[in-house]
């Protein structure tokens, strides 16, 4: 398989990702963070950074809104839940783990 052709096949597995985690909004950013270790913040970030190191300036806002598929904060007031006091534990423990 030549380069381009690894590099479209990537592109599209990552636009399917953001696709999915768009559809699945009952899925919260701490249930990936917990299971996955990233959420779409992560992604939002890799993103931009990506777009930097090829000289292109997207800021976190941009770069969330290419992810959620709207503003942030539109997400977060129709989907975000509170995490609940388990969720908030297996973060915190999880959190241990990745400072050692």
């Amino acid at each position: 398989m030549d380069d381009t052709t690894r590099t479209e096949l990537e592109a599209a597995a990552f636009r399917r990702l953001v696709e999915h985690l768009r559809s699945h909004t009952e899925v919260q950013n701490i249930d990936l963070m917990n299971l996955a270790g990233f959420c779409r913040n992560c992604l939002s970030k890799w993103y931009a950074a990506a777009a930097g190191e090829r000289g292109f300036d997207i800021d976190k806002d941009a770069a969330r809104e290419i992810i959620y598929g709207m503003p942030y904060k539109e997400w977060q007031a129709k989907y975000q839940t509170e995490a609940s006091p388990e969720k908030q534990a297996a973060w915190e423990e999880r959190q241990k783990t990745l400072e050692h």
